[in-house]
């Protein structure tokens, strides 16, 4: 690794001061080049975006990070190239020194240029560069422009997202409050803590070709912790076109049960550790080959249809005995990364490995049938309603259009933030929505309660 390259690098830090790498690590360029996005809260919070070139890291901060819908063209500043091994890097940076505060690996993978633009450093000089990224929340192609230079002689570029396969309109599954690490699985305020949970590496020292995504020899701990959840969009009528198919939605806890070593664990859509709610469910899943997999934990009643108060209940009174784990797909199978597979094939594998499974850990069905027909009898059977499914489509974390759900009742998401009583007894619950960003009061909510759930409440 030429030092010229990272002299800028080293002459901005301390290296006795911060846990940064500076640069000595012999790790050598890959096969393929690798990229990194670190979520970055300094002075403002930001997204870094890493393209492995001529054995370094040539380094953008992108302010708003980066956006799967082409209509958004996000500023991106060109900052000084990095070393290498930081592409592991993920910490907290002192206060006083250069970009202090707390680092988080938000995405990484591999990155190509496109044809025309093999020559990199030609393309930066000209100033455009298309390429394309796959990682764990970035795909498709993109391109880099520059635009100018601004007030403190900084390079300003413009990251924009090509229509393809890859984009998302609205970037629903962009940056949030909600962010966990892809390494280690840990929030920013986790990272910050000092939470010492493990950051799974990327960029060996010393290695000449890629950590393969797929290596059926290496062992499962190269799955990732947690993996941020696909969600569905809420559609008025479910998709009835061809190579789609419908699964029944489940009202319950989602859930996601990764497998290694004869050990689960259960984590939350957010990512929190569960598993001491769900003693049996995870003892059931300890007997599961490696992987990780998605569903969701449901309390059925009498007539077998789901009955999420009386799952609240269960957990409630530590009553977890009768609850079942209902899994839906299948993102990793040992140490081989399923996600980019279409889900047929996903549903196969899923199929393969509950084979044997205990009662309360069952396979998700699904119908390749009109979807109005099969949204139809899943009211008739008073369930909430269906999710229909891209039967070609990876898996992709956050909210997607590959998926959608149909609901048999209307309904919207509130927040309760409160409740009044009248002489000291309950009278009713103070909801409110987000609108534009903000939380308002929408209302009041004072039907339905019976004296069992009024105890509960209270």
């Amino acid at each position: 690794m030429p030092s010229t390259k990272l002299a800028k690098y080293q002459k901005m830090r301390d290296f006795s001061r911060t846990a940064e790498p500076s640069g000595a690590a012999k790790t050598t360029s890959a096969d393929a080049r690798r990229f990194v996005i670190q979520k970055h809260a300094a002075s403002h919070l930001h997204f870094d975006l890493r393209l492995e070139s001529d054995g370094v890291f040539r380094s953008w901060a992108v302010p708003k990070g980066p956006s799967l819908d082409p209509k958004d063209r996000r500023l991106a500043m060109q900052v000084e190239d990095h070393p290498l091994d930081y592409g592991d890097f993920e910490g907290t940076i002192p206060k006083d020194q250069y970009g202090g505060g707390t680092v988080m690996l938000w995405d990484r993978g591999y990155w190509a240029p496109e044809k025309g633009f093999e020559n990199i450093t030609q393309a930066l000089e000209d100033g455009e560069l298309k390429f394309v990224m796959e990682g764990d929340r970035m795909h498709g192609g993109w391109v880099i422009v520059r635009t100018g230079a601004d007030k403190r002689g900084g390079t300003k570029w413009l990251l924009i997202k090509h229509r393809d396969a890859g984009a998302v309109p609205g970037n629903p599954s962009g940056p949030s409050d909600e962010d966990r690490s892809v390494a280690s699985g840990r929030s920013l305020s986790e990272i910050t803590a000092g939470d010492s949970s493990p950051v799974t590496p990327f960029m060996t020292p010393g290695r000449s070709k890629p950590k393969p995504r797929v290596v059926k020899t290496a062992p499962a701990s190269t799955a990732p912790l947690f993996i941020e959840p696909q969600l569905a969009t809420l559609i008025a009528k479910p998709i009835s076109a061809p190579g789609w198919t419908h699964e029944i939605k489940f009202d319950g806890y989602r859930m996601q049960l990764r497998i290694e070593n004869s050990v689960a664990t259960l984590r939350t859509r957010k990512g929190l550790n569960w598993s001491d709610k769900f003693p049996e469910i995870v003892a059931s899943g300890a007997k599961l080959p490696d992987g990780i997999v998605d569903g969701e934990v449901v309390a059925l009643d009498h007539t077998g249809a789901p009955d999420f108060a009386a799952l609240q209940a269960a957990i409630s009174d530590h009553k977890t005995a009768n609850l079942v784990y209902f899994v839906f797909d299948q993102m990793f199978a040992h140490d081989e990364d399923l996600r980019k597979l279409p889900l047929s094939d996903r549903k196969d594998r899923l199929r393969t490995t509950l084979e044997g499974a205990r009662e309360n850990i069952r396979y998700v069905d699904h119908f390749a049938v009109a979807g109005d027909a099969v949204l139809l009898s899943a009211c008739r059977m008073h369930l909430e309603g269906i999710v229909s499914k891209r039967l070609d489509a990876p898996y992709q974390s956050g909210r997607v259009t590959s998926w959608t759900k149909s609901k048999c009742r209307g309904g919207h998401e509130v927040v309760l933030g409160a409740y009044t009583t009248t002489n000291g007894a309950f009278r009713s619950l103070i909801a409110g929505a987000f609108k534009n960003g903000q939380l308002v009061h929408i209302g009041r909510i004072g039907t339905g309660f019976g004296r069992d759930t009024v105890a509960r409440i209270m």
